[in-house]
């Protein structure tokens, strides 16, 4: 039994380390088809992602690291979060984090990303992006300093941005 043990503790190890680092994979992977830049007009019923909580905590000099919480209908690789983002009020992209893979079984599940550089009093926009059909307009507003309150966007807000690298390149499960 002692045996059994020892050989298992090494495989979960090499497990759990193969899953941690595909799920914080920044790397670029092979190419998928493009996502989709906005929603189709009048498409109400589309499944959107929307991200639930946001807590950004401070780095030395650095900005940020932004902590998210999203909530989507993933399905697999036909239908995914594929990144969340941080935008300006006025519709600038400020950072972007890939998600790799679809979150069928994690839901909602967090992720964090940074740094971040803005000012601790900054206003900015934490949303998600939706494989394929792009944004849906729930996202949490707010700063540092204030904290993140969830807000409704206008639904041609920013969409340019899916579009702008970084961009993911595959699903991978």
């Amino acid at each position: 039994m002692l045996h059994t043990k020892v050989a298992i503790a090494p495989l979960t190890f090499c497990l759990a380390s193969i899953l941690a680092i595909g799920c914080g994979a920044q790397s670029p992977p092979p190419p998928s088809p493009a996502p989709s830049a906005a929603p189709a007009a009048g498409n109400s019923t589309a499944p959107w992602a929307t991200v639930t909580a946001v807590a950004a905590i401070p780095q030395t000099d650095e900005g940020y690291t932004f902590t998210v919480t999203v909530q989507s209908p993933d399905t697999g690789c036909d239908q995914y979060a594929n990144w969340w983002e941080v935008v300006s009020e006025e519709g600038d992209l400020l950072y972007r984090r890939i998600l790799a893979h679809s979150h069928g079984d994690e839901q909602p599940f967090e992720r964090a990303g940074g740094p971040v550089a803005i000012a601790p009093d900054q206003t900015v926009i934490v949303r998600a992006h939706m494989y394929p059909d792009g944004y849906g307009t729930q996202a949490m507003q707010g700063s540092p300093n204030q904290g993140f309150q969830t807000t409704t966007l206008p639904a041609d807000f920013a969409v340019e941005l899916a579009d702008v690298d970084p961009q993911p390149n595959h699903c991978a499960f």
